[in-house]
């Protein structure tokens, strides 16, 4: 008993050193502030090439509107999903969560094989198509860091994954952005490109991702 004050005179000290934890905002907020930066490269390249030829190429192509909401549907589930499983105690669901928007993105953008090509709207090229994996994979980059450096102040316990799903997130917002300035119809040779360009963010994300959201 005589080394109980002892004991509380050291808790009582240990406890004076330690600096107060400040609460990370829910999942659905963080969420938010990462598309708004989506949102503010998205309003870069709106006011660069405008709207007309997107617009035309939905209206003409209605699967091409419905593989572009897939891609953003996707960016949105996903980055939800990478905020939600880097807090622990949450469900491994909740990876899950943009699979149904992703097939949606995958088998509309299929579609654009089996139809008739859009009259006035040129086909894709080699040229174009470096375009594309250029796009998506120079726009994955910065978006995906943003994303890791935003989920290392939590604390991932499955961190490839968590990195596989911040791939997929980056990846879709880069796809969607690039309908902006996408001035060509769809083709095999389109989609074969963009589900190229996806799979090495996806890749690239887990190898370093993973590594980066893991803590020492």
């Amino acid at each position: 008993m005589s080394d109980a004050p002892r004991h509380d005179a050291l808790i009582d000290a240990l406890g004076a050193q330690l600096t107060p934890v400040r609460r990370l905002p829910p999942p659905w907020l963080r969420t938010l502030g990462w598309l708004a930066v989506v949102a503010a490269i998205a309003a870069v390249l709106l006011q660069r090439y405008g709207a007309h030829t997107m617009l035309h190429r939905w209206q003409a192509a209605p699967d091409l509107c419905l593989a572009a909401f897939g891609a953003v549907t996707t960016a949105i589930t996903a980055a939800l999903a990478a905020f939600a499983l880097a807090v622990p105690g949450r469900s491994i669901r909740w990876a899950l969560l943009p699979v149904p928007s992703a097939v949606l993105w995958i088998s509309a953008s299929g579609m654009g094989c089996l139809r008739a090509h859009i009259p006035g709207m040129a086909v894709l090229d080699m040229r174009e198509a470096n375009h594309c994996l250029m796009f998506i994979i120079s726009f994955s980059i910065p978006l995906s860091g943003l994303l890791i450096w935003l989920l290392r102040r939590a604390y991932p316990l499955r961190p490839v994954l968590t990195a596989v799903i911040v791939g997929l997130a980056s990846a879709a917002a880069s796809a969607s952005l690039l309908e902006i300035c996408h001035n060509v119809d769809a083709a095999a040779s389109d989609l074969v490109m963009h589900a190229l360009a996806v799979a090495i963010v996806v890749v690239a994300n887990m190898a370093m991702g993973g590594r980066l959201l893991t803590k020492a």
